[in-house]
C-alpha cells in the first residue's frame, strides 16, 4: 500500500510538473500569439493605408492622363489650324508669284516690242534726217522744224523705253522676293 501510495504520489508530482510545463508553454504561446495579433493589426493598418494611397495615386494618374490627353488634342488642333493657315498663305503666295511671273513675261514682250520700235524709229529718223540734209536751202526752216519734232518723238520713245525698263527691274526684284519667301516656307519643318 505504501509502495502504491508512493507510486501514485510520484505520478501526481509528475503530472503536476507536466501540467506546470504545459501551463508555461501555454503562457509563452499566448504571449507569442499576442505579438502576432499586434503585428497583424499593424500590417492591416499599413495595408489599409497603402490601399488608400494607391487609390489616390490611381485617381491622380487618371486626372493627369485626362489632362494630358486634352492638352495633346488641343496641341494637335492648334497644329492643324497653323498648317491650314500656312497652306492658305502658300496658295495665295503661289498665285501672286504666278501673276508676277505673267506680268514679267508681258513686260518683257512689251519691252522687246518697244525696243524694236525704238530702233526702227531711230533708223527712220536717221534716214529722214539724211534726206532732209540733202534738200534745198529754201527748205532749211521746214527741215529744222521736222528735225525738232523727230527729236521730241525720239525723247518720248526713250522715256517710254526707260519706264518699261524700270518696270522690268521692279518686277524682277519682286520675283526674287517671292522666290526667297517660297524657299523660306519650304524650309519650315511642319510645312511639308
Amino acid at each position: 500500500g505504501v509502495f502504491l501510495y508512493n507510486h501514485l504520489q510520484q505520478k501526481v508530482r509528475n503530472a503536476e510538473a507536466l501540467a506546470q510545463k504545459y501551463k508555461q508553454q501555454q503562457e509563452a504561446l499566448s504571449a507569442q500569439l499576442q505579438v502576432v495579433y499586434e503585428h497583424r493589426s499593424r500590417l492591416e493598418r499599413s495595408l489599409q493605408k497603402e490601399r488608400g494611397e494607391h487609390k489616390k495615386t490611381k485617381e491622380d494618374f487618371l486626372v493627369y492622363k485626362l489632362e494630358a490627353q486634352e492638352a495633346l488634342n488641343k496641341e494637335k488642333q492648334d497644329s492643324m489650324n497653323r498648317y491650314g493657315a500656312l497652306s492658305s498663305q502658300h496658295k495665295i503666295l503661289k498665285n501672286q508669284h504666278d501673276d508676277v511671273k505673267k506680268q514679267l513675261l508681258d513686260l518683257q514682250v512689251q519691252h522687246n516690242s518697244l525696243k524694236l520700235e525704238h530702233r526702227k524709229a531711230l533708223e527712220s529718223h536717221s534716214q529722214k534726217y539724211a534726206q532732209l540734209q540733202q534738200e534745198k536751202d529754201s527748205e532749211v526752216t521746214s527741215l529744222q522744224d521736222t528735225v525738232f519734232k523727230l527729236r521730241e518723238e525720239s525723247k518720248l520713245l526713250r522715256k517710254a523705253h526707260q519706264e518699261v525698263h524700270s518696270q522690268l527691274l521692279n518686277a524682277q526684284a519682286q520675283m526674287e522676293e517671292f522666290r526667297q519667301l517660297k524657299e523660306a516656307l519650304q524650309k519650315m519643318p511642319g510645312f511639308r
